[in-house]
């Protein structure tokens, strides 16, 4: 069994297809089909039914897969170590974010740590499946939302931070120094998406306050919510730091109680993954950014938490 043959096998679980497969890999298909059988015939089962054209992996393959991409992974993770013993600062990074203020947060430190490692190319993605992505290692960390009961996950806590209402300064609450979370069942609201975590915590909490939110507009964009916003469209709830990020200064910000809502922010990493010297540079730059961020606040007590 040669690692060219894993390699090759890999590609066909993933694109269930041997002609796709031997195009991204660069290869014949009957060659291709060639190694699959080498390995099939080695192993002394079928990894894959044959249905036509059609594939799907049997279980013997499901199990050669995982463990393939594992030792692949542990293959890729040497081959990191032994080149930073020689001094080697190349490579790729790949950071995975929750699409929104996270995501930006990590692109607001590109140019800062590409000043400390040039030769290393960054990919940052903005995923909703953080959590899939650095178990399938195809992310190095992610920036997401604690807590995550997952022991292969290794967490490391960055902030807390509390929601607020927004709106324009001639909404009927404009005037009101705080506001109970159930008033908003009462009033157009502005939201992002059920896929988007932070309205999963506003959802969440309806639910327990024993009412289900109707936004009047959903979008996907913060500029767009924004927009729809300060046009006096109807309020929203948005985390404090999207609100600093953006500073509209014709928005008013309204704390919401009984109860309040808080999101833990953090990174995450496969607990058996090595973290090279530019991944723990760039988690360094975060961790150090957010101090500065946060030095002045105090401590964020919440109600309400994912």
């Amino acid at each position: 069994m040669e690692l060219r043959q894993l390699e090759y096998f890999i590609t066909t679980c993933e694109e269930l297809h041997f002609t796709r497969a031997s195009v991204k890999l660069g290869i014949t298909q009957p060659s291709l089909s060639h190694q699959i059988k080498v390995l099939e015939d080695e192993l002394g089962v079928p990894l894959f039914d044959r249905i036509g054209k059609r594939i799907a992996v049997t279980e013997a393959g499901m199990i050669l897969y995982k463990q393939s991409k594992r030792v692949l992974g542990n293959l890729a993770s040497a081959r990191e170590q032994i080149g930073e013993l020689q001094k080697m600062e190349r490579g790729t990074l790949s950071i995975g974010a929750l699409p929104g203020e996270l995501n930006q947060l990590v692109t607001s430190l590109l140019l800062d740590f590409h000043r400390d490692y040039p030769g290393v190319r960054i990919k940052v993605f903005g995923v909703e499946d953080i959590v899939n992505r650095v178990l399938q290692n195809e992310l190095d960390f992610a920036i997401t939302i604690l807590p995550l009961d997952d022991d292969r996950i290794h967490k490391i806590p960055l902030y807390r931070e509390k929601f607020y209402f927004v709106a324009t300064p001639d909404h009927p609450y404009a005037a009101h120094e705080a506001m109970n979370f159930d008033e908003i069942k009462s009033m157009p609201i502005i939201m992002f998406p059920e896929t988007h975590r932070c309205r999963q915590l506003i959802d969440m909490t309806c639910s327990n306050s024993g009412f289900e939110l109707q936004p009047l507009i959903e979008t996907t964009t913060i500029e767009s919510l924004f927009g729809l916003v300060r046009s006096g469209a109807g309020g929203t709830i948005l985390s404090k730091t999207l609100l600093e990020m953006y500073g509209y200064d014709d928005l008013l910000t309204i704390p919401i109680q009984n109860p309040t809502l808080c999101r833990e922010v953090g990174i995450i990493y496969h607990r058996d993954k090595y973290m090279g010297r530019a991944s723990r540079g760039f988690i360094d730059l975060l961790s150090t950014h957010i101090k500065e961020l946060k030095r002045d606040e105090e401590p964020q007590v919440c109600d309400s938490e994912p």
